[in-house]
């Protein structure tokens, strides 16, 4: 296990230094460091001293990749490339475009994002496997065909729809909760109850369908076949067998999920104004803060790859025939 673990490290370098790379390019060859200092002055005549004054508070106004006019290591260490991007790989994420300190910032601001999104999975994960066990239990019965039909008609809507529907019908028309903001302590639930809810009601049918598609796949197999064969009961078969394996190619799709426990969800942050990760990228992406939206898809990449590791270690849980050698 270890083995395989410190494999999967080695492996994700090269993916991390890859997309270091590409969205350093992106941002710093199509764009130039003059142009950025434009953007960010927000003028439409801008001096050339006001443009200088602003990279050399940055450090923009050294070279690119190389400083020739520096001696030894400081020709690659007094560069944008080692400032902005190098140091990403042991977390330094430095000054945002507009002067704040990012890594603070995401320190304060993954909480709010987690409020909402822990709870999103957990819950979500309860009540989709559960209605899809249901589903998968009365197959082929009124229950199922009209359990199925609602789930399309659910998928088929907007998650927008979700999200003004549950401010207005919740939050405006029968006052239950807030309908946007945040507050910290145990304040916070009332602020988080309504997105928490639309996330999961926006995401039920779709989720459902994809669980029931896997249990009904995993319930024609051979090894169910022999279990009924057995006397065992059409319960027990379901909730000891077919939920067991079944657990693997769903935790291969909650890997997707991991990502943005700490990212956010940038349409809900934005319509809820909670001051999370998600719209604290959306706002920086309005601002063209590039220093930010950098230091997210990095931490982005870092997540996923980590959410990969733990994939395959659940398999292990989930099913101990797998070994990870």
């Amino acid at each position: 296990m270890i083995n395989y673990i410190i494999r999967r490290i080695f492996y994700a370098l090269p993916i991390l230094i890859g997309v270091n790379l590409i969205t350093f390019f992106l941002f710093f060859i199509v764009n130039t460091p003059d142009d950025i200092a434009r953007m960010q002055l927000g003028q439409k005549r801008v001096t050339q001293e006001a443009i200088d004054k602003w990279k050399a508070d940055r450090g923009y106004n050294k070279p690119v990749l190389w400083n020739a006019n520096a001696d030894g290591m400081k020709r690659l260490t007094e560069t944008i490339f080692y400032s902005n991007s190098v140091k990403l790989f042991v977390f330094d994420f430095g000054q945002s475009d507009s002067g704040r300190d990012i890594g603070h910032d995401i320190s304060q601001r993954m909480w709010p994002s987690l409020a909402i999104t822990v709870p999103s999975l957990l819950l979500g994960l309860l009540a989709y496997i559960s209605f899809a066990l249901i589903l998968a239990f009365f197959r082929a019965t009124y229950i199922d065909v009209w359990g199925v039909i609602l789930c399309v008609i659910m998928m088929s809507i907007s998650s927008m729809f979700y999200i003004i529907g549950g401010q207005f019908l919740i939050g405006k028309y029968l006052h239950l909760v807030p309908i946007s903001g945040y507050d910290t302590g145990f304040e916070a639930i009332k602020f988080v109850a309504l997105p928490v809810m639309v996330g999961l009601v926006a995401s039920i049918g779709s989720s459902t369908r994809w669980y029931r598609t896997i249990f009904l796949e995993e319930m024609n197999k051979d090894y169910v076949r022999t279990a009924r064969a057995k006397g065992l009961s059409e319960k027990l078969v379901l909730y000891r067998h077919v939920l067991r394996n079944g657990l693997i190619p769903i935790l291969t799709g909650v890997v997707v999920i991991l990502p943005m426990l700490f990212i956010g969800s940038l349409i809900t942050e934005s319509f809820f104004a909670i001051p999370g990760l998600g719209s604290y990228t959306i706002d920086a992406i309005n601002r063209q803060d590039f220093a930010i939206v950098r230091s997210m898809v990095y931490l982005g990449s870092v997540l996923y790859i980590l959410g990969l590791l733990l994939t395959d270690i659940s398999y292990t849980i989930a099913d101990p025939r797998i070994r990870l050698d």
